[in-house]
């Protein structure tokens, strides 16, 4: 998965299709997005097939974003381990910018979390380092 673009969008008729139809006039497709709104303000958290051309027609466009790295976690499906997983995040200083559950089996609920120092949260959640297609690492 790409690198998560988390993107403030006023919240009104038709901002969303002018930010995809950007996306689209530069070749860039949406791989994965979701969004919320509360009063004036919308968030997309946005996926794309290429990161660099998606951060250039954001800032073309004049959209604030933040971007980040994405961790695939699995927690145990319970009321309070989204809680705690987070938690840990805080105390370590690492702020979470988006979060999307992926799927739920056996027990277990497996969420896509997009945070500001991959390296960090990786260590505070025993995580083991990424690493890319050759085995160096990253």
């Amino acid at each position: 998965m790409g690198q998560p673009f988390v993107v403030q969008l006023p919240n009104r008729p038709g901002e969303l299709a002018h930010l995809a139809k950007g996306l689209c006039a530069r070749g860039v497709n949406i791989v994965q997005i979701q969004g919320s709104s509360a009063g004036d303000l919308a968030c997309a958290l946005i996926y794309t097939d290429d990161d660099a051309a998606t951060a250039e027609v954001l800032h073309s466009m004049g959209y604030s974003f933040v971007a980040g790295s994405t961790l695939i976690v699995e927690i145990e499906d319970t009321s309070c381990a989204l809680g705690d997983l987070t938690a840990q995040l805080e105390h370590a200083g690492v702020n979470l910018k988006g979060c999307c559950l992926i799927g739920r089996r056996d027990g277990c609920a497996e969420w896509s979390l997009s945070v500001d120092d991959e390296p960090k949260a990786r260590a505070i959640l025993g995580l083991p380092a990424v690493y890319n297609l050759v085995g160096s690492r990253r």
